[in-house]
C-alpha cells in the first residue's frame, strides 16, 4: 500500500493505524508548494483530485481517501477486529464516533489554519476546539479508549487532531483525562515510530 502524508496533518492517524496493523507499506511525502501539493515534482491531485491528505492507494491500484474512510478500510484489513470491533454494534460505534471526529472535531480547527482569522476571533475558536474535544473526551470509556476493550483507529484520529491543540498553544488544562489519554497513547511504539517518521519527534 502506498500512504500519501502531509507531517502532522490528520494522515498521521493512517500512518499510526497502519504501522498499529502491521501491514506493510510505503509514506510518500505530499509537499506544499506555491503552485499547490506535489509529490516528487508532481502534482498531488493526480493522486487526489481533491489535492487534500490523507491518499491510501492499496496494492491491486484502488484510491481511498478521506481520513476517516481510509481509517476503516485500514481496520477492515486487520483480522480479529484489532483495531475495530468486529461485532455489529462495534462497527456502528466505530463509525459513529470517527464520523464525530471528522466532522465536529476535525472540522473545528479549520478557521484556526486560516491566516485572515481576526486576532478578536481566535479566543471563540479556540473555545469551539475545546467544547468538541471535552465531547470526545466524554468518550473514552473506562478501558481508557474510545471503542471497545483496547486500542482502534479511532484512537489514532483522537490522538492526531488533539496533538493540533498542544501545536497551536490551545489551553487544554480543563481536559485532564483528555491529557492523559493522550500520553498513554503516544507511549504505543507505532505512535512514536510514526512521529519520528514524520519528524514530529
Amino acid at each position: 500500500m502506498k500512504l500519501y502524508y502531509i507531517p502532522g496533518a490528520c494522515s498521521l492517524a493512517p500512518h499510526i493505524a497502519l504501522l498499529e496493523a502491521g501491514i506493510p507499506a510505503t509514506y510518500h511525502l505530499v509537499e506544499k508548494t506555491e503552485d499547490g501539493n506535489k509529490v516528487d515534482g508532481n502534482d498531488y491531485r493526480e493522486i487526489n483530485p481533491s489535492g487534500l491528505v490523507p491518499a491510501l492507494v492499496t496494492d491491486d491500484g484502488r484510491r481511498i481517501a478521506e481520513a476517516a474512510v481510509v481509517l476503516q478500510f485500514i481496520a477492515s484489513q486487520v483480522e480479529g477486529g484489532r483495531l475495530g470491533d468486529v461485532t455489529a454494534e462495534g462497527r456502528w460505534e466505530l463509525q459513529e464516533i470517527l464520523n464525530f471526529l471528522a466532522t465536529e472535531v476535525h472540522k473545528s480547527y479549520g478557521p484556526l489554519f486560516h491566516p485572515g482569522l481576526p486576532a478578536d476571533m481566535r479566543p471563540v475558536v479556540e473555545a469551539q476546539v475545546r467544547d468538541k474535544l471535552a465531547l470526545a473526551q466524554d468518550r473514552i470509556g473506562p478501558s481508557g479508549y474510545l471503542v471497545g476493550d483496547g486500542f482502534t483507529v479511532a484512537d489514532a484520529y483522537l490522538f492526531t487532531l488533539t496533538g493540533w491543540a498542544v501545536h497551536l498553544q490551545i489551553d487544554l488544562s480543563s481536559l485532564p483525562k483528555l491529557g492523559e489519554y493522550v500520553g498513554r497513547i503516544a507511549s504505543r511504539p507505532a505512535v512514536r515510530q510514526a512521529l519520528r517518521d514524520e519528524g514530529l519527534a
